[in-house]
């Protein structure tokens, strides 16, 4: 029987987590989180997360919205329940970045993607998990908000047009698993008051037609939906923390698990992590019957 392992994404300021377990060896989880600062202003909740982490015993998290620099890292976050961090942090402070907990050594890490305007923002990072016989990447990725205005909803725009094309060329050469925070609803299933939220950053017609193009078109698969096709109310991962969101399950679906269709056939069951709440993300944990 081939290996079991666990990938999980969450969802906060540290935006994404996954990981990866072995049942039968030494344990090898992957998970993601997303939305759970790692500065030390948040110790309280990165302690929340490492019980989750200790409990669970990913192989591999992702994160998204570090919000912190190489000095808050060091001494602290350096590794988290025995996984060694990579980080790519962004240039200006208390803002974005990204990173990635491993137990095992990649073959190589990635920094940023070839685009200085987000590569700036901290926004990417892979690790690559070569063997002789197979390429395959785990991506921790953050995509940008347009919530705040205008001028971030057409950064955002220029991030979507860019970043299609490099995950195309790199689907064409490798196996892929990108856990991240998109900040894209793809469908109207994957939050709750949809018809209002049609002229909301998140929920435009061109950033679903974006989603729509990557699946359809280049290939990825949206790996959750492929395990949970019609769930609704039990889909979210992101809440407002305006008003009675949360206590109400006021939610969007923000955070995915894209893979490569030989990855995702591996995804075997998900979870969303909802028993305690590090931010407004929750943690999404999928099982993979995966192999490092």
């Amino acid at each position: 029987m081939p290996p079991w392992r666990k990938y999980s994404t969450s969802l906060g300021v540290i935006n994404n987590t996954c990981a990866l377990k072995e049942t039968r060896r030494p344990s090898l989880p992957v998970a993601t989180t997303s939305a759970i600062r790692l500065a030390p202003s948040r110790r309280p909740v990165s302690k929340g997360l490492e019980a989750w982490l200790a409990q669970a015993r990913p192989d591999c998290i992702c994160v998204q919205e570090v919000k912190a620099q190489a000095a808050d890292i060091a001494d602290r976050f350096e590794a988290m329940d025995g996984m060694k961090g990579y980080f790519h942090f962004a240039e200006k402070k208390g803002y974005s970045g990204v990173g990635a907990y491993t137990r095992h050594e990649p073959s190589d890490v990635v920094i940023g993607f070839g685009a200085p305007e987000f590569d700036a923002e901290g926004r990417y990072l892979e690790l690559r998990f070569d063997t002789p016989k197979r390429k395959m990447s785990i991506i921790s990725g953050y995509f940008p908000s347009g919530s705040s205005g205008e001028h971030r909803q057409l950064a955002k725009y220029r991030f979507l047009e860019l970043f299609y094309p490099y995950l195309l060329q790199l689907k064409k050469k490798r196996e892929v698993i990108l856990c991240g925070d998109v900040n894209i609803a793809h469908k109207e299933i994957d939050l709750r008051n949809w018809r209002s939220n049609q002229k909301n950053s998140g929920f435009l017609p061109e950033e679903r037609a974006w989603m729509t193009k990557l699946l359809d078109e280049a290939g990825l698969v949206d790996v959750y939906r492929q395990l949970q096709p019609t769930a609704t109310d039990t889909a979210y991962t992101w809440w407002s923390n305006r008003g009675q969101a949360y206590a109400n399950n006021v939610g969007w679906r923000l955070d995915y698990h894209l893979a490569t269709p030989a990855m995702a056939a591996l995804a075997r069951s998900e979870h969303i992590y909802k028993d305690q709440k590090f931010s407004d993300h929750a943690p999404i944990t999928i099982d993979y019957d995966l192999s490092l």
